[in-house]
């Protein structure tokens, strides 16, 4: 079942390819989506770069509202990619390149997130805006290469003592979200690979489980004491 599970992850990254399309897959994506797109639309803008950019399940929405759409991984997992290489070292991009810049779900990947801020700070120009995402709740994964988990306070200051002000933080999901991505990664995963049988159970996931999760969670958990995770927009000074 783990080989089956891990096989149809990676087709529904790949089918469902835009995360307009991927926000069903479960609570975590949801909340991700619902609190994360709002921060694009204010605040992407003019030359951006998605660092850490994976299957660009962005894309699509991010270049509704920038001028030129660019990229940078450690691998290319699609087509397209404009830069490959370390977070922590991004010497092929000259100094005050990008006017904004995301980074969705890297940090706790990387072993010195100090370094990987302190190089999206020397890329941006001066009041140039990144959005990150970062998780607080969440199981183990893309092993061995999974270091950290943050709270507020600590993205707040990781983000301040390297240059950056904080324009505005959200709580993305709780602890219901959390355990209702295990059963989406489940249920979902599982069925991915039976026609008509997956339309069903991805139709029910969204609302016995989808929803339902993220309604509780914003009902239950208001102060924010199982986020299950953070996105930020903060100013380069």
């Amino acid at each position: 079942m783990k080989n089956i599970l891990a096989h149809n992850r990676q087709r529904i990254n790949i089918e469902l390819d835009t995360v307009e399309r991927r926000q069903y897959f479960s609570p975590a994506t949801y909340a991700d989506y619902k609190i994360t797109e709002p921060l694009i639309e204010k605040y992407a803008r003019g030359r951006l770069l998605d660092v850490g950019c994976g299957h660009m399940p962005f894309k699509t929405l991010i270049s509704r509202h920038v001028q030129q759409y660019e990229t940078f991984d450690t691998q290319e997992r699609v087509g397209g990619v404009t830069y490959i290489g370390d977070i922590q070292n991004m010497h092929q991009i000259p100094g005050g390149s990008y006017d904004s810049l995301v980074c969705f779900e890297v940090l706790e990947h990387v072993p010195d997130p100090f370094k990987a801020v302190q190089e999206i700070q020397r890329i941006v120009k001066k009041n140039g805006i990144v959005l990150i995402t970062v998780p607080h709740l969440s199981r183990l994964h893309e092993l061995p290469h999974d270091y950290y988990r943050y709270t507020r306070y600590g993205l707040k200051y990781l983000l301040e003592r390297n240059g950056f002000s904080v324009l505005e933080m959200h709580q993305r999901g709780g602890l219901f979200c959390f355990l209702g991505h295990q059963w989406s990664m489940i249920w979902v995963g599982l069925f991915w690979g039976v026609p008509f049988l997956r339309q069903i159970i991805f139709f029910l996931n969204k609302w016995l489980c989808v929803k339902l999760c993220y309604w509780v969670d914003s009902r239950l958990d208001k102060e924010g004491l199982f986020a299950l995770g953070y996105s930020v927009a903060a100013k380069k000074n």
